[in-house]
């Protein structure tokens, strides 16, 4: 029992601080991102932290249950009883921080828009276009279609006292001089986890137990990877290893709850159920598969104990 309380301790240790950094990660990026294109849009700081906390959250369950899978091996807790409480406590956890954050959508807000950045004098670079091209604002960024300077090389300074382009503000002004340049791997896993977070978040629009459903099928499709921990004497190695499994079943799921597949799993089903049911009664038909080769592999290790 006290290794089980280890394991709840630990398990929910991971999942709050996991969850909070990429909470806070993702609001930066997401906020940057804003403001680098000097968006036009309202956007309110409520309405970005619900969707970073919703990303966050897809983060915080994949990274809480591989950890939660490490920490059984390497503290040796009972296999089962583990993956249970593993189960439970990431349902759980999943549950509560959905329903918490539909219900802060719910909260009447102000509707203030944020304030871009910078302030009159603000200077924009882009690479992109012609070499050396910027552009000076010379009021607020807020405002649309304020005034400003156009520098291209080769050609004289240009001043615009009204910029007539006000509709396609957002997509003619350069980004900010500061750029993001991720990874192709590092991009497609944050647009995954989005697609994941969206995903949950419509299966709760449709009712609690679509998304219990659909969000027990996952985790208990996740918590089956328990072997991939003990591949090797190395729990590092066992936990890389767990990184490139759950990478997999995150870009699986992407694609079996796109369109086209969905359309194929309806066409298939001849309406004998919701083509939604279809990706977590797979889910749960792989992780039974999966259980139940850990157990014949620990079985037949049994035996060849026994005969020695």
């Amino acid at each position: 029992m006290k290794k089980l309380a280890g394991l709840v301790i630990f398990f929910s240790i991971s999942f709050i601080v996991l969850f909070l950094l990429a909470t806070g990660l993702r609001f930066l990026t997401l906020r940057i991102e804003w403001l680098r294109l000097v968006s036009f849009q309202p956007e309110t700081v409520l309405s970005v932290l619900i969707a970073s906390a919703r990303w966050a959250l897809s983060f915080g369950l994949f990274s809480g249950i591989l950890l939660g899978l490490n920490y059984l091996v390497r503290k040796s807790v009972n296999a089962p009883l583990g993956i249970l409480f593993i189960v439970i406590l990431s349902l759980g956890f999943a549950s509560s921080v959905h329903l918490g954050l539909r219900y802060w959508e719910n909260v009447p807000s102000e509707n203030l828009p944020a304030e871009p950045l910078g302030s009159p004098g603000l200077i924009l670079y882009s690479p992109n276009r012609p070499a050396g091209t910027a552009i000076v604002l010379l009021e607020n960024p807020a405002k649309q279609g304020g005034a400003r300077v156009a520098s291209v090389p080769g050609r004289p300074l240009q001043y615009q006292s009204e910029f007539s382009g006000m509709d396609a503000a957002s997509s003619s002004l350069p980004p900010a001089s500061f750029e993001i340049n991720d990874s192709w791997f590092m991009q497609s896993l944050a647009i995954d986890f989005r697609l994941n977070s969206n995903n949950l978040s419509g299966r709760l629009n449709e009712g609690i137990i679509p998304f219990l459903f659909y969000t027990l099928a996952l985790v208990f499709l996740l918590s089956s990877f328990y072997f991939i921990q003990k591949l090797s004497a190395w729990p590092l190695a066992n936990l890389f290893f767990g990184i490139l499994v759950f990478r997999g079943v995150l870009a699986l799921e992407t694609f079996f709850n796109s369109k086209e597949i969905q359309d194929v799993f309806d066409s298939f089903l001849q309406n004998l159920m919701p083509a939604a049911f279809a990706t977590p009664i797979i889910f749960i038909a792989f992780g039974l598969l999966i259980n139940l080769y850990t157990f014949l592999t620990y079985v037949a290790r049994r035996q060849k104990k026994n005969e020695i």
